[in-house]
């Protein structure tokens, strides 16, 4: 079978072009490699998407999943390794199949870097967060921790130090490596205490919740715990786009060099989401990618009847 529109990646960007490629009467097929939802399935609430009070990152993803199969939409567990281009565009997985479609929208999304100590892992979503403006307000007058050292994460600490009693901010170089205005605008904050040299070893839990970060100094060995209600790690995203290098430009961090309109350099190939540069990525921003991407496609079958 030859689908109207692949989607690679089920996050919030895939399901929505999904859904309104589906509203305009085309066929869909979704390959998705992990588990549909994406980055918001993280966030225990969600708070800031216009018309709707509160809900879990895994409510939303969970609606917008069934209101795609309610529409229509197929789709696949599977991991895209490549696509060819031609009239027809031909996805391959890592298992080994190919989909052939009209056209592809490449929503594969982006991932935070991770430190990797040990129960990091269980803790993402009930006491670690990625992002202070979708949980920032769930330690109001409480004390969290942020890590990192770049811009991103001076933007989320000075973001937090609005509403937070406390901003603890760990770095583990020498120094802040983000812009010296944003540091400025930080450390001038009585709220703000600020470490380099601290390399995170591990997190505290007390009654079942996180308490704190344990940490090693680097330059002298010490060990500390830094109390805490809540953790962002802001230490980088690393997007899925290296498989798709030879279709869509990268730019230097490895996104897909696009703007707003979706479009790439070959005609029926669009992207949307996190994985194409932007200054801000949020649940609406996502949302807004997939449907921009979706009607793009859209037209661009309907010019080829």
């Amino acid at each position: 079978m030859v689908y109207d529109v692949i989607v690679v990646g089920g996050g919030a960007a895939g399901m929505t072009a999904a859904l309104y490629a589906l509203r305009n009467g085309k066929t869909v097929m979704i390959l998705e490699r992990e588990g549909f939802g994406g980055q918001i399935t993280h966030s225990p609430k969600v708070e800031n998407f216009p018309g709707t009070l509160s809900m879990s990152g895994n409510e939303f993803a969970d609606k917008l999943f069934d209101q795609i199969i309610a529409q229509g939409a197929e789709f696949e567990i599977e991991d895209v390794v490549s696509v060819e281009d031609g009239e027809i565009k031909s996805v391959h997985t890592e298992d080994g199949n190919t989909y052939e479609g009209k056209t592809v929208i490449l929503a594969t999304g982006v991932k935070h870097r991770v430190l990797g100590v040990e129960g990091e892992e269980e803790l993402i979503g009930e006491g670690i967060s990625f992002c202070a403006v979708c949980d920032g307000d769930f330690y109001a007058d409480k004390t969290v921790c942020v890590i990192g050292g770049g811009n991103s994460a001076l933007q989320e600490a000075i973001l937090l130090a609005e509403k937070c009693k406390k901003v603890i901010l760990l770095q583990d170089l020498p120094m802040f490596t983000g812009e010296e205005r944003l540091q400025e605008t930080l450390f001038r904050r009585e709220n703000v205490e600020a470490y380099t040299d601290q390399k995170v070893t591990g997190f505290q839990v007390a009654d079942g919740r996180l308490s704190g970060v344990r940490t090693t100094d680097k330059k002298t060995g010490g060990e500390a715990v830094y109390f805490c209600d809540g953790v962002f790690e802001a230490i980088g995203l690393i997007p899925k786009n290296e498989a798709f290098r030879e279709l869509v430009d990268l730019n230097d961090w490895g996104y897909f060099d696009t703007d707003e309109r979706c479009l790439t350099k070959i005609p029926g190939i669009f992207v949307a989401g996190d994985c194409r540069q932007k200054t801000v990525r949020q649940l609406t921003t996502a949302v807004a990618d997939g449907s921009s991407a979706a009607l793009a496609a859209c037209r661009y079958i309907n010019e080829r009847k």
